[in-house]
């Protein structure tokens, strides 16, 4: 892959999605997903796919939630994405605008040297990666306390098992953001089933089509009551 083609589909992609980001941001992007291929060599990062497969289905689905995140220049909100992976959506997002505080949790060691090396690599400041799990009724994560008001991943299967591993760290009035497929409608149907006392209420759903496949996205955005 040359820099020039990586650089091509990301443009295609954001434009397709009405997407603005400045020259510093798509060269950083640019470089994650050279370095993303280069180690994904090495060890499992992403499934192997062509290269507008893997700008797609990571970096493009991950760059969706710049719409529902607070804009440039205006007071910026943590946000803690749990289970990411090789940095989906957290680092891309971190990528795309600096400004962002992240916190990127994952259990699995050789991804976080990987997530650690990206943000050396990229020169990124304010954002950290916790080794480790979020377990159901605990804030504790590789030794930190957590409590962060924009929550998401793209890790969890099934949206009532994510809001209930985000309920201690989320803090009233936090929001939660789910990254779903089309058939998001079944497991906000479950969950409300399931979870009638839930301390979340459904704020919005944002369907949008991925720009090459055409794929049906779902941002599912739950906030978090009480006082």
């Amino acid at each position: 892959m040359t820099e020039t083609q990586g650089k091509d589909i990301l443009e295609q992609g954001l434009t397709a999605m009405s997407i603005a980001l400045d020259a510093q941001a798509r060269d950083r992007l640019a470089v994650y997903c050279d370095e993303l291929i280069r180690w994904g060599a090495k060890i499992n990062l992403v499934a192997k796919a062509p290269l507008r497969e893997i700008w797609e289905t990571h970096f493009l689905d991950s760059l969706s939630l710049l719409r529902v995140l607070p804009p440039q220049g205006s007071q910026q909100q943590p946000l803690l994405d749990i289970g990411t992976g090789a940095g989906f959506p957290g680092l891309a997002l971190k990528a795309a605008r600096p400004e962002l505080p992240v916190i990127l949790v994952d259990p699995r060691q050789k991804r976080v040297s990987f997530l650690r090396h990206v943000i050396r690599t990229l020169g990124l400041k304010d954002i950290e990666v916790l080794c480790g799990r979020l377990e159901k009724t605990s804030a504790e994560v590789d030794g930190h306390i957590l409590s962060i008001p924009i929550i998401t991943s793209r890790a969890f299967t099934d949206i009532g098992e994510f809001l209930l591993h985000t309920e201690a760290v989320s803090p009233a009035g936090g929001r939660v953001i789910c990254m779903k497929g089309p058939r998001a409608g079944e497991e906000i149907n479950a969950w409300q089933l399931t979870q009638p006392n839930s301390s979340y209420r459904l704020q919005e759903i944002i369907e949008l089509t991925l720009p090459f496949s055409g794929k049906v996205r779902n941002l599912v955005i739950f906030s978090k009551e009480g006082a």
